[in-house]
């Protein structure tokens, strides 16, 4: 069976969202774009996966305790306020989608008590005291709970500066196991050559099938033309959509910087099933950033600021720091236990192809709400980072 695994990490943020109706879902998506592009400005030669469900859940969150210019800095990013807002699903049929949050306060802090009970009564939440003034104890409550949610996956975590203004960090993790809806044969991988972006080439695990799928063609609104294909999980509940610039001399570049909402939203209604032979590397990769200059860079500043920040229906608190780490492994039944291949060779098709050989970006989608969970890219499937 295929395991899909993601472990995504937020620091000095927490947990709450949604809106309802497809024009909040649009605003919702492009808060994610947005976020993906700021980040794609730094981390430029690298693979790259970021949850925007998972940052504006915690925006979210803070919407509830912000107030003046704070709050309105917020629903501007987002594109929404938290009014009329419903929960991620945490439960999807035959997907485990464990959603876990703690809220971190400096010690002798009272929080307003309609947060609290906001907070509590909102997902697996819990309220936790730390001494921002001791770098380490700090440190050592974050990655105990960290480890209690990730279930042993390792990660990582900066302590808050140790000054003594009154400090919060708001953490949400996310763990997602999913099983393809139709399954890749671990006999069918072959070790096949993939297209870097600087023109070199390297050999990776391919996963293979013939299938038929969701695909579509698409422009952009500089005529280049791309491919989407949409790769269905276990009951329908989770979909994995793969975007590949259809020309190879076409850098993956030119997709990231020209993607709005309005074309995802596109992709619905213009993926057609058919027959195919797909291509697909195995890939695991790992992304960590320091979310406070990204976030500041899409308008979010006071939230960070000591004198700014407005949160009376917190209590007096700022967000020192923001950190966010993002996991993601996509392979077959018994990739990790194997320590020898036995390639095969495919038999010719006359089915059409789509061969992801070469840098493309994908996005982790949940079906009932549209919430877009994960986007990434991939440009060297043999980096593990």
């Amino acid at each position: 069976m295929h395991q899909l695994s993601v472990t995504c990490l937020l620091l000095c943020l927490w947990l709450l969202e949604r809106c309802h109706g497809n024009s909040h879902n649009d605003l919702h998506t492009q808060f994610g774009i947005s976020l993906y592009q700021t980040l794609t400005e730094t981390e430029n030669n690298s693979n790259l996966i970021v949850s925007p469900a998972s940052v504006s859940l915690s925006l979210g969150l803070l919407q509830l305790g912000a107030r003046g210019n704070t709050l309105a800095q917020l629903e501007e990013a987002l594109g929404y306020d938290v009014n009329g807002k419903r929960k991620l699903a945490a439960h999807l049929d035959g997907v485990r989608l464990q959603l876990a949050n703690a809220l971190f306060v400096q010690s002798g802090v009272k929080l307003l008590p309609e947060f609290t009970q906001h907070a509590l009564g909102w997902g697996n939440s819990s309220l936790l005291s730390v001494n921002f003034s001791n770098p380490n104890h700090t440190h050592s409550r974050l990655q105990q709970w960290t480890r209690s949610q990730s279930k042993g996956d390792e990660s990582q975590e900066e302590a808050s500066r140790q000054d003594s203004l009154l400090h919060m960090a708001l953490l949400s993790t996310v763990v997602c196991h999913g099983a393809w809806q139709k399954q890749f044969l671990f006999t069918d991988t072959q070790n096949l050559p993939f297209s870097l972006s600087d023109g070199s080439t390297v050999k990776v695990p391919m996963m293979y099938q013939s299938t038929e799928v969701n695909i579509g063609h698409f422009r952009l609104p500089s005529e280049q033309e791309y491919t989407v294909l949409e790769l269905l999980y276990l009951d329908r509940s989770l979909r994995l959509l793969v975007a590949l610039p259809s020309d190879r001399k076409t850098p993956l570049a030119q997709l990231e910087k020209q993607l709005t909402a309005r074309a995802v939203g596109l992709w619905d209604t213009g993926l057609r099933r058919t027959k195919m032979d797909i291509f697909l590397p195995r890939f695991k990769m790992q992304s960590r950033f320091n979310l406070k200059p990204v976030l500041q860079s899409l308008g979010i500043s006071d939230v960070f600021s000591p004198s700014a920040a407005d949160f009376r229906g917190i209590s007096g608190l700022f967000v020192s720091e923001a950190f966010h780490e993002a996991r993601i492994e996509v392979t077959e039944e018994g990739t990790k236990a194997a320590s020898a291949t036995a390639m095969v060779l495919l038999k010719r098709s006359r089915s059409a192809v789509f061969k992801a050989d070469r840098p493309f970006l994908f996005i982790l989608r949940q079906i009932s709400t549209g919430s877009l969970l994960f986007i990434g890219r991939v440009l060297n499937p043999a980096e593990m980072s």
